[in-house]
């Protein structure tokens, strides 16, 4: 056999071999991860990082693990990472969406909740968070309607509805927001007939 011919097989066959471990370290530090061996799950990543640099998914996977180690740097870097190399990644958007609600960043958080849902509309999750982020800044409106369209794509969210009763009440339509309750309690959710004891049963009697 020619010496280039078979040069060129051999880094053909080994590239091959070196994708097919970079998928194996994925699937074993999605196990670990998942099993909570956060830093075997971590340097599983790594190996995939160091053979390919650019894979996005990796990144992601590692954030998650960081997360769970409370390395809030690292993991908003790796999502950085993640999303320079593959921006319609709605995933990361999301989880660095939670990032930077849990920094307090409310407005950041919504921007990144926002690309996830543009990216995926039936994201229920990411309208959820965003309805919670756009709560802590008083932009009720807005966060009705988030509440509303998970409701308009799953009737019964006992989340929504909860969360949509909480919000009308602090926005002033308090039997609205009293019926949201009711429904979310209908649905399961205990905790709300707490609420209504508190802020319902006390609106009725003040008037």
């Amino acid at each position: 056999m020619n010496k280039f011919v078979w040069l060129f097989y051999l880094c053909c066959l080994s590239s091959g071999v070196y994708s097919q471990g970079g998928k194996a370290f994925i699937d074993t530090g999605k196990e670990k991860l998942a099993k909570g061996d956060i830093m075997g799950a971590i340097l599983d990543f790594n190996k995939v990082i160091e053979a390919d640099p650019k894979k996005h998914q990796a990144y992601y996977l590692r954030a998650l693990a960081k997360v769970q180690m409370e390395d809030t740097r690292g993991a908003m870097q790796d999502l950085n990472s993640s999303i320079s190399i593959k921006d319609n990644f709605a995933e990361a958007y999301y989880s660095r969406g939670d990032i930077k609600f849990t920094l307090q960043d409310y407005y950041g958080a919504i921007e990144d909740y926002s690309k996830a849902i543009s990216i995926n509309p039936d994201n229920i999750e990411a309208y959820f968070k965003r309805g919670k982020a756009r709560q802590q800044l008083a932009a009720y409106e807005d966060a009705i309607n988030d509440c509303t369209e998970i409701l308009n794509m799953n009737p019964k969210n006992v989340d929504a509805y909860f969360l949509r009763g909480v919000l009308r009440i602090e926005f002033g339509q308090v039997k609205e927001g009293c019926l949201d309750l009711s429904k979310a309690g209908e649905l399961g959710d205990m905790k709300a007939y707490e609420v209504i004891r508190e802020k319902c049963n006390s609106h009725v009697k003040e008037n």
